[in-house]
């Protein structure tokens, strides 16, 4: 049997293995390491391994983190597998920020600093700075991971403590921050809104602004990735009375907003942006057995037509967006607060 050519096992088979199994294939030999090592591997394994298959939840808890598969037909989280922090801190003082490509953007409480993670490899870097970039403030903060040109990751962070905003661009590339100027309407720019981590889709990263959940101003904040301009879009119709809360998730390649509303029983509505307007794709009576608590920082991923919700209510539940949307929530697995992320095992680097 002939022997296969370097250059087909690593473009054609090693690109569609997980990503373990990849990052042990470098031990090979030197050539592999190098050819594994490169920037267009990364890009193509990473395209090839974003499939449902792939996807795992990261959870911290008390006492540990720890990765699960996500086995939904199955209704279990597969087993868990401990995962040690690579950075100095408790666990008690990690926050999930944003997730995209299998990177974490992590928030350090206890010193206030950003870090970008790949949980999978066990790389990190650390984010902030003498100058004092790359330090989160709780609550006035919000960031937001994307891809950039050359497939250059990149983390937005919008600080409101200054008037106006202060705005700056970290670069995977360069390992190093810019400063930008980020035109939104400076009364969005206030405390007394509240901005939600950055969803990318298309090549904009979107915020929900909201003032407040009952009353008050809210909309979508757009920040095209390429030109670094600032868009404003409206809110899908909510109602006068009750509680709501819009989260944002990109399926497949398009804007979504999957908007809770009530009070003490709560329904979903599933809306599309289509252009500068929202189109309702579905909506669900009220729906007694989710608690209210499930509004609060709310994660979520869309894998074959399903929304997995993660919420502080410690459960994780599966939305199936399909003909019975009633007939999909159930409780599979513990879940403490916004501390974790839904993510694909990559072998993307948060080092240059």
């Amino acid at each position: 049997m002939p022997r296969l050519p370097t250059d087909v096992i690593i473009s054609d088979i090693l690109t569609r293995v997980p990503a373990k199994t990849a990052a042990r294939s470098k031990s090979v030999c030197k050539e592999w390491r190098a050819l594994l090592s490169t920037r267009d591997f990364e890009k193509a394994h990473c395209s090839r391994t974003l499939t449902p298959s792939n996807q795992r939840t990261l959870l911290i808890r008390d006492l540990s983190c720890h990765i699960q598969p996500m086995e939904f037909e199955a209704a279990d989280s597969g087993l868990q597998t401990i995962v040690p922090l690579p950075f100095q801190a408790e666990i008690k003082d990690v926050m999930i920020l944003s997730h995209l490509d299998g990177l974490l953007c992590v928030y350090l409480q206890h010193t206030d600093k950003l870090v970008l993670w790949n949980p999978t490899t066990g790389a990190h870097t650390l984010l902030s700075t003498p100058a004092g970039h790359g330090v989160y403030t709780d609550l006035t903060d919000t960031v937001g991971l994307y891809n950039g040109a050359t497939n250059d990751y990149r983390v937005l962070h919008l600080s409101r403590i200054s008037d106006p905003v202060s705005a700056h661009v970290y670069s995977r590339q360069l390992g190093s921050w810019r400063k930008i100027a980020f035109g939104s309407n400076p009364e969005y720019q206030k405390p007394t809104f509240y901005w939600s981590p950055g969803t990318v889709c298309g090549g904009t990263l979107y915020f929900t602004v909201c003032e407040c959940y009952v009353v008050g101003k809210n909309l979508v904040v757009g920040f095209d990735t390429n030109t670094e301009q600032v868009t404003e879009i409206s809110f899908p119709p909510v109602p006068s009375s009750g509680i709501f809360q819009g989260i944002l998730v990109d399926v497949r390649q398009s804007l979504h907003m999957v908007l809770w509303t009530g009070h003490q029983d709560m329904s979903l509505t599933l809306w599309a942006l289509q252009g500068d307007t929202w189109a309702k794709h579905f909506s669900t009576p009220t729906i007694p057995p989710i608690p209210l608590s499930l509004w609060l920082t709310i994660t979520h991923y869309l894998t074959d037509g399903t929304f997995v919700v993660m919420s502080n209510s410690r459960k994780l539940y599966e939305i199936r967006v399909g003909n019975n949307p009633l007939q999909c929530y159930y409780a599979s697995s513990c879940f403490r607060g916004y501390i974790g992320a839904v993510f694909q095992q990559t072998l993307v680097s948060p080092i240059a």
